[in-house]
Parts: structure tokens; C-alpha cells; sequence
């Protein structure tokens, strides 16, 4: 008997106006990466290093860097720790980072195991991407409103 498990993907592409270099810093550099999302990040950027960002106060997302080819293409594990719908590394986010005159084309696949987790985790990633754009571009996406602002549940909306 075959067993099957149906994927659904988090799809979304960005012009971003910066190099890909620049892009691919706030991508793997963990300090880069907290001025658009997270409170902490540890990253050690080579395949099997580990991926892990404290995003909001209660929810880390915890995985393993799988391909890393600077500056056109970023492979990393992804899930949450202390949850069962999506543990740590039971996801796949694929990056792939384009040239496009002066600026970046950024192409985002977070391929996931239901349909719930792909909505929950769309609605997060249509809130951290546009951060992206704008930190990676030079300008400050400012303070993240669902760390500064206690009084919102957002850790339904992150998981």
C-alpha cells in the first residue's frame, strides 16, 4: 500500500531594489536577518547548519540549511519548536534570488504538509517578506508590531 502527503506551497515573488548580494546578507547574516524578522536569530550558513529565529516571544522556528549557492539560491529547513503540526524541519523554504538591472527579483517557495499550516504560515510570510523588501533595499521596515504590540494574538497567525 502506498502511502501519499499532499504538499501545499507559500508562493510569492518580490522586486526587491538591491543586489542580490545585498539581499542574500539579510537572508544568512543573523543580524541582518532580525532587522526584518525576529527577535534573535542563530544561523550557521553551510548545509547541515542550523537555522533557528526566535520570531515572536513563545514561537522559534528551528531547522537546517540545506543548499546555499551565494547569491542566487537558498535551500533551508523550517518548523516550530514545541509544535506538532509543523516540528522543527518538517518544511522546505526555497529562495531563489535573481538580477534585474540594478535590483533583485526574489522568487519564495515555503512548500508545507496541509493545507491549515499553508495558510497560517502565508499569513506570516505576507507580513516578514514586504520587511524584507524594505531592509534589504536600505530602509527600515521599523519596529515589528507583533513583538512590540503584547495585546495582539498573533501566534495563531505565525504557525
Amino acid at each position: 500500500m502506498d502511502a501519499t502527503t499532499e504538499t501545499m506551497s507559500v508562493e510569492r515573488t518580490l522586486s526587491i531594489e538591491a543586489s542580490p548580494e545585498a539581499v542574500w546578507e539579510f537572508l544568512v547574516d543573523p543580524e541582518k536577518a532580525t532587522r526584518w524578522m525576529g527577535q534573535t536569530c542563530t544561523f550557521e550558513a553551510q548545509p547541515g547548519g542550523l537555522y533557528r529565529c526566535e520570531v515572536i516571544p513563545g514561537h522559534t522556528a528551528r531547522g537546517e540549511f540545506v543548499e546555499l549557492d551565494a547569491p542566487n539560491r537558498l535551500v533551508f529547513t523550517w518548523g516550530w519548536e514545541n509544535e506538532e503540526r509543523t516540528p522543527p524541519g518538517s518544511s522546505t523554504v526555497e529562495i531563489e534570488l535573481v538580477r534585474d538591472g540594478d535590483g533583485t527579483t526574489l522568487h519564495f517557495v515555503h512548500t508545507l504538509s496541509s493545507v491549515e499550516s499553508a495558510e497560517s504560515h502565508s499569513h506570516g510570510w505576507d507580513h516578514y517578506l514586504p520587511r524584507l523588501e524594505i531592509a534589504a533595499a536600505g530602509g527600515d521596515p521599523g519596529e515589528d508590531p507583533w513583538i512590540t504590540n503584547a495585546s495582539v494574538d498573533v501566534g495563531k497567525n505565525t504557525q
